[in-house]
């Protein structure tokens, strides 16, 4: 009878342990749980930042939590790993400033690393085919610049002018065809290279199909001129997709500014005169504007971006306009199609050319510039807020082909 209480009493007391009484809890008690709550009521919510900072704690406080009485080879053990945990850190802060200190034209050397291959492999392949210079030379450089998504109509201009440079400079070395190829290259770059210069107050428009990085290469945008030390505002014109509004949101908070945005399926063109008004009344120096990134109309594209022009005409008729274009460079030849009808549908100031650093085809820089006689203003070459920079022809043929 004595062994059965004993058992009995030993099955009874996990049950106590897993249904704990809701009213133990004293009056201290609960007031404390009252205020503490009411701090994480007032408190922000976290940012992305935040919540990966906090992950990285929980692992310690888990380990807080075993038992302190361990033999002395174990604890000789955790204090060696406790010293290369410490350093771990000091190692990873090395390795983010590295990037920092490599620079930015490092960083697009680095990047372009992929379309460099692409674009001179193919020619050195060619080269090495041939001892003399002919008209079957000329085809099979132009087949090897199509290939590396310099486009058909930039590629046969290129070997036109290298034609005409090795007649005019008597050049008999085939090697020297490759030299004359990253010169003419060169300079369809270099063409009608000016920087930009957005005066206060200016807006920009930002146009672009679903996908390409619109949103976060305003975010992007909006760091920049913040560095320049420009006040920026911006406005969620691409009132169709929720989560472009979200998306832009988050950005705005990121970045510290100013977020003009109606509620879903609203007229864009009532954001844009709102945002237009708050930054004409607070002296915004720049005014980012997100539109819809439908291309299916061109139509209904035209007249939309027609009725924003118009509101901005008529809010602020002195404000410097810009409409910049954001093409994703991983797309190749479709980048230049989309390009072609959106300056169908809109007057295109700007180009802004994004995932340089992930794609082989950043060739179709050449091929935008030549072709669309449209300017770059921006390319980014990373995943970071500070990897967006105003494109610099000379830096980017430099990188491009440099070894």
């Amino acid at each position: 009878m004595a062994l059965f209480n004993f058992f009995k009493k030993n099955k009874n007391e996990p049950e106590n342990i897993k249904e704990p009484d809701e009213n133990i809890f004293t009056e201290q008690e609960k007031a404390e749980e009252n205020s503490v709550s009411e701090e994480k009521s007032e408190s922000p919510l976290p940012s992305y930042e935040d919540t990966a900072d906090i992950a990285e704690v929980m692992p310690a406080e888990e380990e807080a939590e075993e038992p302190a009485e361990t033999p002395a080879s174990e604890e000789a053990e955790e204090a060696e790993e406790t010293e290369e945990a410490e350093e771990e850190p000091i190692a990873e802060e090395a390795a983010e400033e590295e990037p920092k200190k490599k620079g930015f034209f490092a960083r697009i050397k680095s990047g372009l690393q992929k379309t460099r291959d692409n674009i001179l492999s193919g020619v050195d392949r060619v080269l090495k085919g041939f001892t003399e210079i002919d008209d079957d030379l000329y085809d099979e450089l132009e087949e090897a610049l199509i290939m590396a998504d310099i486009g058909v109509e930039t590629s046969l201009e290129i070997i036109g002018r290298v034609k005409d440079i090795v007649k005019k400079e008597k050049i008999k070395e085939v090697p020297k065809v490759k030299e004359l190829i990253i010169r003419v290259i060169s300079d369809m770059l270099s063409a009608d290279d000016e920087a930009l210069e957005l005066p206060s107050p200016s807006i920009i428009l930002v146009i672009g199909v679903n996908g390409v990085g619109k949103t976060t290469t305003i975010g992007k945008l909006t760091s920049y001129y913040k560095s320049e030390g420009k006040s920026v505002m911006l406005a969620a014109a691409d009132t169709f997709r929720a989560a472009a509004i979200d998306q832009l949101m988050v950005w705005g908070e990121r970045n510290d500014v100013t977020v003009i945005k109606h509620a879903e399926n609203s007229d864009p063109a009532a954001v844009v005169f709102d945002a237009v008004s708050a930054a004409k009344n607070r002296k915004t120096d720049i005014l980012i504007c997100d539109t819809a990134g439908r291309l299916h109309n061109k139509k209904n594209l035209m007249e939309e971006l027609k009725k924003i022009s118009r509101v901005i005409s008529r809010e602020n008729e002195a404000a410097h306009k810009e409409v910049f274009l954001v093409l994703d460079a991983t797309t190749g030849q479709n980048a230049l199609q989309q390009a072609k009808l959106f300056k169908e549908a809109a007057d295109i100031t700007g180009i802004i050319l994004t995932k340089l650093d992930g794609t082989a085809k950043g060739g179709i820089i050449i091929a935008i510039k030549n072709e669309l006689k449209i300017p770059v203003r921006f390319i980014g070459v990373g995943e970071g807020i500070d990897d967006l920079r105003p494109f610099n022809a000379g830096e980017f043929a430099k990188a491009l082909f440099e070894e």
